[in-house]
């Protein structure tokens, strides 16, 4: 299964390069992630690229998408929101003042993210 990671932000072609750069650092996602360019809005130039295309498998890659997203989004100083896709949903996770969250909290967001990825079963992770 195919998902999509929308980014909106200030400057989301930057943000979803970023992105793609955490996801690509672990060996379970590699080979896994794609830039996804859309073309340019009328009056201007080149493709614009805010939307990562993950393919999910078996292995713990939902895991290892998840834990990758949110520690990504730990480290964003603006606001930025990413839409998730999944061919049957999308739900969206949106990062402000993320920094404050404690470990708990950040094992909970992950397993719910994970499970929500592998199919909608909150039990999968």
């Amino acid at each position: 299964m195919e998902v999509t990671l929308t980014v909106a932000a200030e400057r989301a072609g930057d943000e979803a390069r970023s992105l793609r750069e955490w996801l690509l650092g672990q060996d379970e996602l590699r080979g896994r992630v794609r830039l996804v360019e859309s073309p340019p809005e009328p009056g201007r130039l080149g493709s614009v690229v805010e939307t990562l295309a993950v393919a999910l498998g078996p292995g713990g890659v939902a895991t290892a998408t998840a834990t990758v997203v949110i520690a990504w989004l730990r480290r964003r100083t603006s606001d930025v929101t990413i839409t998730v896709k999944k061919p049957d949903s999308d739900f969206e996770l949106t990062a402000t003042n993320v920094k404050g969250v404690d470990a708990g909290e950040l094992a909970e967001l992950t397993r719910r993210v994970s499970a929500e990825l592998d199919g909608g079963d909150e039990t999968a992770a």
